[in-house]
């Protein structure tokens, strides 16, 4: 069965020509409010740098402060040779709580 087909230019015209004869005006679109951005205040956070010493298995065995690197190599050197396990340094960064 065959389907009947809508002529939409036809349908468009009467249309217009209702609106034109009733005289209706068409509404003027209100511009969109703009939403405030709900996004999160980011904390702004203070980290205070360190040296740790840490073993093969990356567990921390000592820390030092940032000014202190010669005395971070020299511990992670002596545990080296005292222990079977090598020992290295790595900076480490702390959040400063105030």
């Amino acid at each position: 069965m065959a389907r009947k087909l809508v002529n939409r230019k036809a349908l468009r015209e009467e249309v217009e020509a209702a609106e034109r004869s009733e005289g209706v005006e068409k509404k003027v679109a209100k511009t969109p409010t703009k939403r405030k951005s709900r996004a999160k205040v980011t904390k702004e956070v203070r980290l205070k740098a360190f040296w740790g010493v840490f073993n093969q298995s990356l567990r921390r065995v000592a820390v030092f402060e940032y000014a202190q690197r010669p005395q971070a190599d020299q511990k992670a050197e002596d545990l080296s040779t005292s222990q079977k396990t090598p020992h290295f340094v790595q900076l480490v960064k702390e959040v400063i709580e105030e």
